[in-house]
């Protein structure tokens, strides 16, 4: 099932009812310029986040081709977020869409070109491996009270759950409750990787504490699985300066962590990116609800873990909608 098909279901369904928050839709006072390496390609690309009109979302150019960052144009792939149209793909795009969706940036225009002009896929700069620059970057700028293109305001919508749904496979899970706040609750498990282990993050306040607690959690890998990953064409821009990366035996190359459960908090945030895919027409992606994961992988997972992913949780809103 592809995940238009199942993110269609969604928006049709009962079990969320988009209603408004009280807060008014807003976007960028200003633009915001970034470049960087990338983690896959290894090639160097720039962003350029422009203000956006309300109602119209966030949304990628690339190649004078403009992408909405939306479930509808996401594709399934290999460590990272894809999304692609009509042949072209932007990667990695989850960490800037973490910090977009947490900061309340609900209408952007997000233009992006690499070095290669010619190149049908681009991919969103690493930087140190968390979304810190993202942050720091709007926070810059910072954000006003978006206005649709006849001059008027809109107000901000938010999905709510209205019954719990889940989702498992093996010893793997994922949950969404009913909740007035958005709250997330992360776990991870690593047996074979001591220095990791088995690790718990939860946010009460998710977009409360998101610029101090999880913002700043950089990107892990095992060092085991380097080579199997470069060989596979990935991870070719990855290094010390933008990962944290953990030996089964030897443990933390490139100590210090931000946090002792710094894997686990990353892991929030791509969720938030991943979710953030939910959003519509200026509207909050991440649902009123507290979703609760173990071992669930989103899109930009480890490919070599043996767990599902959020699109399995989309495809269970088409079933339970039936």
């Amino acid at each position: 099932m592809r995940l238009s098909a199942a993110f269609n279901s969604l928006k049709s369904s009962n079990l969320i009812s988009w209603k408004k928050t009280g807060t008014l839709q807003q976007t960028l006072a200003g633009c915001i310029e970034l470049t960087g390496k990338t983690l896959h390609s290894g090639k160097v690309s720039t962003v350029k986040i422009w203000p956006g009109f309300a109602g119209e979302g966030r949304y990628f150019e690339f190649q004078s081709k403009l992408i909405p960052a939306s479930i509808d144009f996401a594709q399934e792939s290999p460590l990272c977020t894809t999304l692609c149209k009509d042949g072209y793909k932007i990667r990695t795009v989850e960490h800037l869409l973490s910090a977009l969706e947490a900061k309340g940036v609900d209408n952007c225009r997000i233009q992006i070109q690499s070095l290669d002009y010619e190149d049908p896929e681009v991919e969103v700069p690493i930087f140190d491996g968390s979304a810190s620059a993202w942050v720091e970057a709007i926070e810059q700028v910072g954000r006003k009270e978006a206005l649709d293109r006849c001059g008027n305001i809109a107000e901000k919508l938010a999905p709510y759950l209205n019954e719990p749904l889940h989702v498992s496979r093996n010893d793997s899970f994922m949950v969404a409750f009913p909740s007035p706040k958005v709250r997330i609750t992360c776990g991870i498990d690593f047996p074979k990787v001591p220095a990791i282990g088995c690790q718990w993050f939860s946010s009460a306040a998710l977009y409360d504490s998101y610029e101090k607690q999880i913002a700043c959690s950089r990107t892990f890998c095992i060092y085991e699985e380097v080579k199997h990953m470069r060989s596979a064409g990935l991870i070719k821009g990855g290094s010390l300066d933008n990962a944290i990366v953990c030996s089964a035996s030897k443990g933390w190359l490139n100590p210090p962590l931000h946090f002792h459960d710094e894997p686990c908090r990353h892991k929030v945030l791509d969720i938030i990116g991943d979710l953030s895919l939910f959003a519509r027409s200026g509207s909050q992606g991440f649902p009123m609800a507290h979703v609760v994961s173990f071992k669930a992988k989103c899109f930009c997972s480890p490919v070599f873990s043996s767990s599902f992913g959020i699109y399995d949780l989309f495809v269970i809103y088409k079933y339970s909608s039936k």
